[in-house]
Formats: C-alpha cells, sequence, structure tokens
C-alpha cells in the first residue's frame, strides 16, 4: 500500500471484482478493499451480481486497515442513509376476528384446575386406604 488510507474515510473506489462473499474495490492504482457482502447495502443481499457489476463507480467508507497483512476493509452501506422501514411487502390482510363458542367435553387435555381437583380425591383415597 502505497497511499495511507484511514479509517474513517469516504472514497469513491471503482469494483474490480466480484465473489459470493463480497466486492473488490481499487481506490488507487496499487490498492485494492474489499466491501463484505454484508457491507454493500442496508437490508439482505443474495447476490452481489443484482447490486454491483464490475467497473461501477462507488462511494466506500473506509472500516479498517489492517497494513501487516495489506488489507483494507470497506463499506458501500456506511456511506448511505439508512431507508425508512418500508411496509412489509405482503402485509397481513385486516379482516374481522371470528369468535368460535367453545364446548365444554371430557376429551383432550383437562385444565390444571380440573386435574388438581382430580389428584386431591385420589389422594384422599389412597389415604383412607392406608
Amino acid at each position: 500500500m502505497t497511499t495511507k488510507y484511514e479509517t474513517g474515510a469516504v472514497l469513491t473506489g471503482k469494483v474490480t471484482g466480484i465473489q459470493p462473499y463480497g466486492a473488490f474495490i481499487a481506490l488507487d492504482d496499487q490498492t485494492q478493499g474489499l466491501v463484505h457482502i454484508s457491507e454493500i447495502k442496508h437490508g439482505f443481499v443474495k447476490d452481489i451480481h443484482e447490486i454491483l457489476s464490475v467497473g461501477d463507480e462507488v462511494k466506500v467508507k473506509v472500516l479498517n486497515v489492517d497494513e501487516e497483512k495489506g488489507k483494507i476493509s470497506l463499506s458501500i452501506r456506511a456511506t448511505e442513509e439508512v431507508q425508512k422501514q418500508r411496509e412489509p411487502r405482503n402485509p397481513r390482510r385486516q379482516g374481522t376476528i371470528k369468535t368460535e363458542t367453545t364446548q365444554t367435553t371430557n376429551e383432550g387435555f383437562n385444565t390444571l384446575k380440573d386435574k388438581l381437583q382430580e389428584w386431591i380425591e385420589q389422594s384422599r383415597e389412597e389415604l383412607i386406604k392406608k
């Protein structure tokens, strides 16, 4: 790295390569950085190719500079404002709530109150037998 880049700097770079995990951005003729897929944009990114193409000029923010390894971590997302949450794509339908009348039956699960009374009676019977 001939040019020193500082964390927090906002720069313009050119997409030089795309991998499933991120995009490589040329900051100058000799320096490249990586924008991880999670830093491409706010929200979920399934396929980077749907957002970026090789040769695109992008605005990036320097997240981290590791001079020992010669790596620069970049973010496109950090240069964009968070978009307001849109309404869900498939909003739940609003409708009336149907109420069903419940009938008491002895089928299925008993309530704890009913079972408790039954257990107390069983315990009494056991005590009387002894």
